[in-house]
């Protein structure tokens, strides 16, 4: 299927762009989750408040799926006619998509963390959901950091 070593290393790329921030996300979901049905299954009401708080972390395997997309549709995997790049190059989209994948996967699990801490807090003081939005969501600065660098590289390599 491939016709070199750079296409494979392009794609491994994709792939672990996609996983680690998937990975990073999944955790982060259910660290925030588990803190969410505590705090519902006591108070039901505030379902509306911690919600958009407990799937913040959700966000970071979204970014790693775009990255590993725009890695696709570069390698032409997509097209159905996939380039010929050479070992540089593909390690470029390699090393490219470990960066999104990291920041994914850590940015998650401590938005995860962070986001269970606000949720608990919101159970005894409804009032500070707003305030919780804004320092959960600083967390997501670093996602959207390494997000925005790895698409922006990810899209000039040729």
């Amino acid at each position: 299927m491939f016709t070199s070593l750079g296409t494979a290393y392009a794609l491994l790329g994709a792939v672990i762009a996609v996983a680690l921030a998937g990975a990073g996300s999944a955790i982060g979901l259910q660290i925030s989750g588990s803190a969410q049905a505590g705090v519902l299954s006591v108070n039901p009401k505030l379902f509306s408040k911690t919600v958009v708080i407990q799937l913040l972390p959700a966000t970071q395997g979204i970014y790693g799926m775009v990255v590993a997309f725009m890695a696709f549709l570069n390698t032409g995997i997509l097209g159905g006619n996939p380039a010929d790049y050479n070992v540089e190059t593909g390690m470029a989209v390699l090393l490219v998509s470990i960066g999104i994948g990291l920041g994914g996967l850590i940015s998650a699990i401590f938005q995860g963390k962070a986001a269970a801490g606000w949720i608990n807090a919101i159970s005894k003081k409804s009032e500070l959901s707003g305030r919780s939005l804004l320092v959960v969501g600083m967390i997501e600065t670093y996602a959207l950091l390494s997000f925005v660098i790895s698409l922006l590289a990810v899209i000039s390599i040729k």
